[in-house]
């Protein structure tokens, strides 16, 4: 058997952190066996779907590296694979033709009850404490009243006949389930009053048209599946392996919505995680390695997984663990690849400095990023953290608290002595040679003359050139800056603890 799985998404919203690690461990196990991984749009909710969202959805699809053999957009054609159109809104006919059948079989029946009759029915069965279902008013009846009703206008809905009985079938994931029809809800609506189907119809007639041999979705769907094995069954087509996933659950162990946290993988890809962090992160969200291992490329994640490894339980979102990952992956990018990448975010943080009125003298281009990559690279969580560490090379003048510029045990008379004999220093050793380890030695030997703490005179010195008490390693940012800005700046920090000081 050739192994075939797909992802289904609806564009009714960006693509979910959910929807993201469904896919994933659709595309590995595809993968992994050698099989073909499908993707198709469940578009049939027409009022919410949009072009944007299946715009969103796709361009996530794709930086997560998750490519499909068979959808649309594939090869740059609009739809490639023996099963096109991918779109649900475009296999309509499908869905007509295979709802006639089950009509013709007396699988199913239209059903003409009113909004009316069906809100006074579960009315009742709340003030019972009934669990809600269709009570059957329709399910058996005569041509005489069918005519009375379409005489009245009544548009009818098309139903499946859910027989009595219990469905059982071995989850990949959790084991044998068992459930008694009773609990469904009752003959189920496959196919709305304007013609248009439902999701649980669509989905399997999609399913079973395109041979999907397993159908990996998450727990949330898992009381759908007794219905999709009976409409399975009612189609004659072979019914598929279900493996349904844990829930990604919040760190207060509740099921992850945007109330509580960041859904949208778009929002993460906009802060500056990477693909291959995000993969690497969505893969532990449910699936065990077997190894201590924790940092694994897609290829390994191919050749490693199996639906066997994927536990029950509901899996954590541990932001501070993805910041991790993602570290990790940045140290693992080569210096001109990181450039690269982070290019746009220091072009984007720039502008917003701009705008804010400052004078940007360097364009973020990723020639002038590559010199300081092998400054920030241990400090970068995410790639939307590289403004706030290097923009003090890229902006002229920077902004300077004169706070920041007095260490704890100095006061401002202090601080502009020592900030005026490193001046001269930096000045002196600049018309030489401006290297790091050139600055270091001498600077350090200027502290210990004059009885310094070292860590004091270099806090001062940080605050002066940088604008800020954390940085890139404090000498390699003065070469970067070279003497002359280097120098600019201290003048400026002088200037402003003295205009601090109290007039004489």
């Amino acid at each position: 058997m050739t192994v075939r799985c797909r992802i289904a998404p609806s564009p009714t919203g960006p693509l979910h952190i959910g929807t993201a690690r469904t896919a994933l461990y659709n595309f590995l196990f595809a993968r992994h066996e050698g099989g073909t991984f499908v993707l198709r749009l469940e578009d049939t909710d027409v009022a919410r779907s949009t072009v944007a969202h299946e715009r969103d959805i796709l361009d996530g699809l794709h930086w997560l590296g998750l490519h499909w053999d068979e959808g649309p957009e594939v090869a740059g054609q609009p739809a490639r694979g023996p099963y096109a159109p991918y779109r649900q809104m475009e296999r309509l006919a499908l869905y007509g033709a295979a709802a006639e059948g089950l009509l013709n079989r007396d699988l199913a029946y239209r059903c003409y009850c009113t909004r009316e009759e069906l809100d006074a029915d579960r009315a009742a069965q709340e003030a019972a404490r009934r669990p809600p279902r269709y009570v059957g008013r329709c399910a058996h009846l005569s041509p005489e009243q069918r005519r009375s009703f379409e005489a009245e206008g009544r548009q009818p809905l098309i139903r499946f006949r859910v027989p009595n009985g219990n469905v059982a079938f071995d989850d990949l994931v959790r084991g044998h389930v068992e459930i008694d029809t009773d609990t469904l809800g009752g003959d189920l609506a496959i196919v709305r009053s304007d013609g248009t189907p439902l999701y649980h119809f669509t989905v399997v007639v999609d399913d079973a048209e395109m041979a999907i041999t397993h159908v990996i979705r998450g727990e949330d769907h898992l009381s759908n599946t007794p219905k999709h094995i009976l409409l399975f069954r009612a189609l004659d087509a072979d019914v598929p392996a279900f493996a349904h996933l844990p829930l990604i659950l919040n760190p207060d162990r509740t099921k992850m919505s945007k109330r509580k946290a960041e859904t949208a993988v778009q929002d993460y890809r906009a802060q500056g995680f990477v693909p291959e962090a995000m993969v690497n992160f969505l893969a532990l969200l449910g699936w065990a390695s077997g190894t201590e291992e924790e940092l694994f490329s897609m290829n390994e994640l191919v050749e490693r997984f199996e639906l066997s490894r994927v536990h029950s339980a509901g899996a954590i979102f541990d932001r501070e663990r993805l910041e991790w990952l993602n570290g990790q992956w940045l140290r693992r990018l080569a210096p001109d690849e990181l450039a690269e990448r982070l290019a746009p975010f220091l072009a984007a943080h720039l502008a917003t400095r701009r705008s804010a009125g400052a004078h940007v003298v360097r364009e973020a281009v990723a020639e002038e990023i590559a010199p300081i990559v092998p400054l920030v690279r241990e400090r970068l969580p995410r790639l939307d953290a590289i403004g706030d560490l290097v923009d003090f090379l890229f902006v002229d003048p920077i902004t300077i608290d004169p706070a920041q510029l007095v260490p704890r045990h100095w006061d401002v008379s202090a601080a502009i002595e020592g900030l005026a004999a490193a001046r001269s220093l930096i000045d002196a050793q600049g018309r030489v040679s401006f290297e790091a380890d050139e600055l270091e030695v001498p600077l350090r030997a200027l502290a210990a003359r004059r009885g310094w703490k070292a860590g004091d005179l270099f806090m001062a010195l940080r605050a002066a050139v940088t604008g800020r008490t954390v940085s890139p390693p404090l000498f390699d940012s003065m070469v970067a800056l070279g003497p002359g800005r280097t120098l600019d700046r201290l003048d400026a920090a002088i200037a402003a603890l003295r205009a601090e000081m109290p007039a004489a």
